[in-house]
């Protein structure tokens, strides 16, 4: 299956517009990249969900089990968790209507991206949220 990301001009549009943010798979562990990128999300202004199962508070935030139990809509799932387990969170962005579906860096699954474009979300695959804000988002 063919699979690509989104344009830079589309990816500097969904940073710019978007206000919330669900870190999917944000460990509590501060020498953790995806809290690391929660961090940094946060101190650009996003309001920022963290999603983990066990966790219950991550970066002074409520920990949220998964992506329903979020009160408010989501702009973007930015996701930290292994390729294979990316379908299901893929399902779920689409089932509360978030606005886009980022697989962080290293993380690639073509069944994912299909399930987000199918339903109208842009997806970006192999692509760290960070720098991406950091290149495109003046």
């Amino acid at each position: 299956m063919n699979w690509s990301n989104p344009d830079d001009a589309t990816i500097a549009r969904l940073l710019k517009e978007a206000k919330t943010i669900a870190v999917y798979g944000c460990s509590p562990k501060e020498h953790r990249t995806s809290h690391q990128i929660a961090s940094f999300l946060i101190s650009r202004g996003y309001r920022v969900y963290p999603v983990h199962p066990k966790a219950v508070t991550t970066l002074g935030q409520k920990a949220y089990p998964d992506l329903a139990s979020i009160p408010e809509h989501i702009d973007i799932v930015n996701v930290f968790r292994r390729a294979e387990f990316t379908p299901e969170v893929a399902r779920q962005a689409v089932a509360i209507g978030a606005g886009a579906l980022w697989l962080q860096q290293g993380i690639i699954n073509p069944e994912s991206w299909k399930i987000a474009t199918d339903a109208g979300l842009p997806c970006l695959m192999d692509s760290c949220i960070a720098v991406m804000h950091q290149l495109l988002v003046r």
